[in-house]
């Protein structure tokens, strides 16, 4: 019927490269991993593939399922994934997205692999989940180098392996981490699980998590209380000769996003595990793995601001109203332009971080010792804008974003995530906090860092002066965590901008951010603002 006729909907947004991203490619090179983005690009063309898209929605409408017993009774606990998800691990595991890079002697090695992360985020995240854990794991483990020795030529292994045997008997392997429980939740100090040491120098857990990422995982970082205090343990699923260690799944978190990952509640009955670290220094040990995956839940929420507003355009573009085109109506390009702005920023200073990792890596102590506070600094805010950002995307798609088949509801529920693990907003606040006080070389490492763009933007120089003088008044600091750790990543982003970034991107971002202050609602740039520059630099063309 010619009422079903289609008319005014945009193209599918499919066979692009979603590498082809000028801030991601500018830092790339600017960080030296500019050897890696042939293998970028490729990832990215494999990202936003058809083939992918696919993939990524059958993953969402067919989550995990927990098999605790087979069918004459016996435990198992198992988790059942759709086959696609092994098909985005393998495509994860194989291009080095988990911990490859701690054995890539190559500069900008962790440049390189954020880069990855990113991009392959924006294909399906909730895969990355283990993907992440895996990368974390290697700092932690090397505070055991016999177990990092025996563990991490295989978890930096390229191979995919998900059989459920005997780690050392397997090709490749995937670390989880299991620290929170029912009454602590990030209070890790008051956990209340068990080590007792064995004559043979390993432990025995006992207790409950409630939170265990990634519970498939051949191996696991926890934290249990040992004669010595809190301690780091390291947990196989399968122990040495394939007996199975007594790790009960109780059940899998019904999650509000997040959802092609299987979280869950465990029982550790009597489990076998081995000491990473000293007894009582489990959590410094530990917050080793925490800092990583810090940086991947900042990348993973670029990267949903990068596909969010990546969405939005391409829908503009095509989207015909009140006699015009969305992207010639004043407004909208306003809100298009805000987006852009919004994911470049978060892009850049991602990399950034990454490039630290790398320096730090390589013993550059100014490196790690910016990388120790702008860690905590990003995570805060580039988790916290991601929600923000993910509405209003959205909301520029109007009521077809609001329906499944757009995809940009699981955007949108899958934006808090980062927010809420590795450490909440108040808890990453407070984490800066920590940070001025116990490493004051941190702070010297920001406004070094900062520093490296004065004198280009007068917006920029005068509110890395305000920074100072607000840093410097203690009284009442915890209460003003939040506006603390906000004002130091808006200076951060404004500097990396103004090395980095697109001109009109760089003058849009200071006018709006640094100068008179962005008001929460995304679509309220001043006047004279370039903006159908800015939106070019989503790179859609109609």
């Amino acid at each position: 019927m010619p009422t079903h006729e289609v008319t005014n909907q945009p193209p599918p947004l499919a066979g692009h490269d979603v590498a082809d991203d000028p801030a991601l490619l500018t830092e790339l090179r600017a960080f030296g991993a500019g050897w890696a983005e042939p293998e970028l690009r490729d990832l990215g063309r494999r990202a936003g593939s058809g083939e992918v898209i696919e993939m990524a929605r059958a993953v969402h409408e067919h989550p995990p399922v927990l098999r605790t017993h087979d069918r004459y009774g016996h435990r198992v606990d198992e988790v059942e994934f759709h086959p696609y998800w092994h098909a985005l691990m393998t495509v994860a595991v194989g291009h080095g997205l988990h911990a490859a890079a701690w054995r890539t002697p190559r500069p900008g090695a962790h440049a390189a692999r954020t880069a990855k992360f990113f991009v392959w985020s924006q294909a399906e995240p909730g895969h990355l989940c283990p993907i992440s854990m895996t990368y974390a794991a290697i700092p932690a483990l090397r505070h055991r180098q016999d177990l990092a020795d025996r563990f991490e030529p295989l978890l930096a292994s390229k191979e995919y392996d998900p059989a459920l045997r005997d780690p050392q008997t397997k090709r490749g392997l995937i670390a989880g981490m299991s620290m929170t429980e029912k009454q602590g939740g990030s209070d890790v100090r008051a956990n209340t699980t068990t080590a007792r040491p064995e004559a043979d120098g390993s432990y025995r857990i006992v207790g409950h998590k409630w939170f265990t990422s990634a519970p498939m995982s051949d191996l696991f970082l926890i934290l249990a209380q040992a004669p010595g205090g809190l301690s780091c343990f390291l947990v196989p699923r399968v122990l040495p000769g394939g007996e199975r260690n007594p790790i009960r799944l109780q059940r899998l978190k019904d999650k509000l996003g997040n959802r092609s990952n299987a979280s869950a509640e465990v029982e550790y009955e009597d489990v076998h595990g081995w000491l990473v670290g000293d007894e009582g220094r489990g959590v410094r040990t530990i917050m080793d793995m925490v800092s990583a995956t810090r940086l991947d839940a900042m990348t993973g929420s670029a990267a949903g601001m990068r596909w969010g507003a990546v969405q939005a355009v391409h829908h503009a573009l095509h989207r015909r109203a009140f006699g015009s085109l969305l992207t010639d109506q004043p407004l909208m390009r306003n809100v298009l332009a805000d987006l852009v702005i919004e994911s470049e920023a978060a892009t850049l200073l991602c990399m950034r971080l990454a490039a630290a990792t790398d320096g730090a890596a390589s013993g550059d102590d100014a490196e790690g010792a910016f990388r120790r506070i702008g860690l905590p600094v990003g995570k805060y805010w580039i988790c916290k804008r991601a929600p923000l950002h993910a509405a209003e995307a959205l909301e520029c798609v109007g009521g077809n974003g609001y329906v499944e088949e757009s995809h940009m509801p699981r955007l949108y529920r899958e934006a808090p995530v980062n927010s809420i693990w590795e450490g909440s907003g108040n808890v990453a606040a407070l984490d800066v906090l920590r940070a001025v006080a116990t490493r004051p070389e941190s702070v010297d490492a920001y406004f070094d860092e900062v520093q490296r763009a004065a004198g280009e933007d007068s917006r920029l120089d005068q509110a890395a002066e305000d920074l100072r003088k607000e840093m410097a008044d203690t009284g009442d600091a915890a209460f003003r965590a939040r506006r603390v750790a906000e004002r130091m990543a808006l200076v951060l982003q404004a500097s990396l901008l103004v090395r980095f970034g697109n001109p009109a991107v760089t003058d849009a971002f200071c006018a709006s951010r640094l100068e008179r202050g962005h008001g929460g609602a995304f679509g309220t740039l001043a006047p004279g603002v370039d903006a159908p520059r800015v939106i070019a630099q989503a790179h859609v063309s109609r």
